[in-house]
């Protein structure tokens, strides 16, 4: 550090100080409170999260029952792989086969559920203007990263979900054993009639967001990193704009509740655990 303006202790306060006030890209809301351009209807002092993630980056939260969570593609390239925890209990989380035999479907959209490996419904999709997602492929990882762009290090240029991942969980006392398959938000996959898995890339409109609400007390972990099927040379992502906000438990005239018999049982399933 010889000759570097933070080589002594002071001058490192000096320098770390005079950083307060600046304005990032991509960083956390603090407070959240003070989180402007809202959803409609949203009002600052229900917010409890509201940070846009890098390219790159990742993100953790936890989150009450009845919490609402929006993604926001700011740039229309973004894509958030997801996990989902029962934040009382971890052992339990998304489990995507369930989540898509379940609802007889292989496309999540608006009115979806995701479902955990004990037949409760973790969160309910209830609004999705991007429509693109896959539910298929799970995250990159350092292999995948290092093949497309020569390097897949975490802490290097190029960081993959999957490791991403293992710093999120981290934060709540999970490792790598604990990182499941994941639901990717922004990039969709569809599968042909010849079997083949087609990547809906984008880029696409800035703008597109998805809306979830927990059913649970969760613990989400977010990772912005390229999705695993991208053959694109460089490696491209844009920011994600995360804000949650506090609302109220799931009433039993919910219409996405109601809607089949299988998401009625699986909320009834989660009313039975927290009657417990």
């Amino acid at each position: 550090m010889t000759g570097s303006s933070t080589a002594n202790p002071f001058a490192a306060r000096e320098h770390a100080r005079s950083m307060g006030g600046l304005k990032a890209e991509a960083m956390p809301t603090v407070p959240a409170a003070a989180a402007v351009d809202l959803p409609p209807g949203v009002t600052a002092d229900t917010v409890v999260w509201d940070e846009v993630i890098a390219a790159g980056g990742y993100a953790e939260r936890q989150l009450d029952r009845g919490a609402c969570l929006r993604l926001t593609d700011l740039k229309g390239d973004g894509c958030i792989s997801l996990l989902v925890f029962n934040a009382e209990r971890p052992v339990e989380r998304l489990n995507i086969a369930d989540t898509l035999k379940v609802q007889w479907t292989g496309y999540l959209q608006s009115g979806r559920l995701l479902l955990s490996d004990m037949g409760r419904v973790m969160a309910s999709l209830i609004e999705d203007t991007a429509a693109t997602h896959d539910a298929f492929c799970g995250a990159s990882n350092q292999a995948s990263n290092a093949r497309n762009y020569g390097d897949g290090f975490n802490h290097g240029a190029h960081p993959n979900a999957r490791d991403r991942f293992s710093l999120g969980v981290a934060k709540f006392g999970l490792g790598r054993k604990d990182i499941h398959p994941c639901l990717n938000l922004f990039k969709g996959v569809r599968v042909a009639t010849d079997g083949d898995v087609v990547l809906e890339g984008g880029p696409f409109a800035p703008g597109r967001h998805v809306t979830l609400r927990a059913e649970m007390n969760l613990i989400v972990v977010l990772a912005n990193c390229p999705h695993v099927l991208d053959q694109r040379a460089a490696y491209s992502v844009t920011p994600v704009r995360a804000t949650a906000w506090r609302g109220p438990i799931t009433p039993p005239t919910d219409p996405i509740r109601n809607a089949t018999p299988e998401a009625l049982r699986a909320f009834l399933n989660v009313e039975d655990y927290f009657c417990r």
